[in-house]
């Protein structure tokens, strides 16, 4: 499925998504930087019912979240992971395969990791204000 969208637009677009979303599902978000991925997967953590702060895990390279359902989620960046051994010391694969659903940012990292069933969502830029998002 393909959607054009714009900002004001995001939360119905992360809403359409997260009802293909099963429980457990890996989410692999890809995109050039700058395309969105991250601000995307606020608005999933969102539509999901995450309490607390949402914020980017560039740094911390995961973040944990529960929803109001009692739900875990992860949301994890690897932008400045290295290799996939470098995502396995850091705990991601442990992530990856807990059974909760997991939202990660820059997937090409560390592709071998990545469980046989993750959906893989494409952000890209259409203009400064128009995004395209696909999901397979």
């Amino acid at each position: 499925m393909d959607i054009n969208f714009t900002l004001p637009e995001i939360n119905d677009v992360a809403k359409k998504l997260l009802a293909k979303i099963k429980p457990g599902t890996v989410v692999a978000l890809h995109g050039e930087m700058g395309a969105g991925k991250t601000t995307f997967s606020h608005a999933l953590c969102e539509a999901m019912g995450v309490t607390g702060t949402i914020s980017s895990p560039t740094f911390s390279i995961i973040n944990q979240y529960n929803t109001t359902s009692g739900q875990t989620v992860y949301h994890i960046d690897l932008y400045r992971i290295k290799d996939e051994d470098e995502a396995i010391i850091a705990g991601v694969e442990d992530c990856l395969y807990s059974g909760n659903i997991c939202l990660v940012e820059w997937p090409e990292k560390a592709p071998g990791i990545f469980p046989e069933n993750t959906m893989h969502v494409f952000i890209k830029v259409i203009n400064t204000n128009e995004r395209k998002i696909s999901w397979q």
